[in-house]
């Protein structure tokens, strides 16, 4: 199966909106095992729709269209696919119940003859519900091919092609698809993609594919089998050698959930700091409560986390955490001597197992200092003993402090594994 995606809608060209379909159609299909030949995106124009339509399936045997599906004069993607294929309109009215439905629980009393339009449906179609919105969805298949039509808000189209396009997908296969993912950090995508070339290079089955996160990379391994027992050991084997050639950069192995953000470092310290009854202060300067916040985010933290204290003035670090003006004055607030001090003071105030700090130059102006910026400071404490990391990221001002909370979370994790 191949298959060409396309966007209708004026308002994705002019940037009015961001298309965020197509990448979550993509990576969805890429799970099932399903190649993605083309993407497009096209106004609203019965004209030029047709064209595209022509040019696709010359190429593909699969079309999946979002949006244009709304009760509006301008919404033309089921009209022109219906003219394409020679399929007349019929009402239907299962599918008009729903739309009422919808209607009246979003409050609306006044009903106009537009809304009737959504109800209209292809000769021969299969027709998808909407649990989300009141556009249904829409399949036709002809001679080999098939076109299926889903509405453009991605809530709607998500949960529309979950509860049937990937269903109705699986069925056109008898093999069964897995895919794990697998998340590095402290390597980059070019080297990493160096180390494990050969394998990229003679992928069959498992397939693999690379994918850039802010400071990690995203590893897709899919695999196909006559049962998903065998698909899944084939990912096991694929597994082992690529932890023989970079286990060393390996945070996190899973399933889908864990593909979507740009890093799950924090949800692997909490669940580390949470399952071994261990506990955590914090003090920012640099990154001023970011690190805190992203922990936070893990329900359950709060029996780890004691504390997070923003202490980005000199005060702040004398007061809070005890640090010595002496240090500050001679060494200055982003040194290894302050930032050791910042750590030793933190852990102290509640006796915590484990404390993180951050203090650097985030920019874009200097402290002063002839201190570059993006010099980062990260300190580390754990039974007694500081240790401190020393960085230098580029970037604006807000890559630095992501970048510093993503490698403060990664040495934290490396170094409760170590303690346990």
């Amino acid at each position: 199966m191949r298959v060409e995606l396309i966007s209708v809608g004026t308002e994705l060209l002019l940037g009015d909106i961001v298309n965020t379909n197509t990448a979550y159609l993509s990576k969805e299909l890429a799970a099932l095992g399903i190649s993605v030949y083309r993407q497009t995106t096209i106004g609203d124009n019965s004209e030029r729709l047709l064209q595209t339509l022509d040019a696709a399936f010359s190429e593909n045997d699969t079309v999946i269209i979002t949006g244009g599906l709304g009760p509006t004069d301008d919404d033309i993607t089921k009209e022109c696919v219906g003219q394409y294929f020679g399929r007349d309109f019929y009402f239907h009215e299962y599918s008009w119940v729903k739309i009422l439905e919808r209607l009246t629980r979003s409050g609306r009393n006044i009903i106009t003859d537009n809304n009737k339009k959504q109800a209209m449906i292809p000769e021969g179609a299969i027709v998808l519900e909407n649990f989300c919105g009141t556009a249904p969805g829409i399949i036709i298949e002809e001679d080999n091919r098939r076109i299926i039509l889903m509405p453009g808000p991605p809530r709607e189209m998500k949960d529309m092609f979950e509860k049937s396009v990937r269903p109705y997908l699986q069925k056109l296969s008898t093999n069964k698809f897995v895919s794990k993912y697998v998340r590095f950090y402290g390597i980059g995508e070019s080297l990493l993609e160096t180390k494990i070339k050969h394998i990229l290079d003679n992928q069959t089955n498992p397939t693999l594919a690379l994918y850039a996160k802010t400071g990690e990379v995203l590893l897709r391994i899919t695999a196909s089998a006559s049962t998903f027992e065998e698909a899944e050991e084939l990912i096991v084997q694929q597994l082992k050698e690529i932890e023989e050639l970079v286990g060393e950069y390996i945070y996190l192995i899973g399933d889908e959930d864990i593909s979507s953000s740009q890093t799950e470092l924090h949800s692997v310290v909490a669940n580390l700091l949470i399952e071994n009854n261990l506990t955590l202060s914090i003090a920012e300067s640099l990154t001023g409560g970011l690190l805190t916040s992203m922990l936070v985010e893990k329900s359950g933290i709060s029996n780890s986390l004691l504390e997070g204290i923003v202490c980005y003035s000199n005060d702040s670090k004398i007061n809070a955490l005890g640090v010595k003006e002496q240090t500050l004055e001679r060494f200055g607030a982003v040194s290894e001597q302050t930032t050791r001090e910042m750590a030793e003071g933190v852990a102290r105030r509640l006796n915590s197992d484990f404390a993180v700090v951050t203090t650097g130059i985030a920019g874009p102006n200097r402290d002063g200092s002839n201190k570059p910026v993006g010099l980062v400071y990260i300190g580390l404490y754990s039974k007694g003993k500081v240790d401190v990391v020393e960085c230098l990221f580029t970037g604006d001002r807000e890559l630095i402090r992501t970048r510093t909370c993503t490698r403060a979370l990664d040495e934290l994790r490396k170094i409760i594994l170590k303690s346990l």
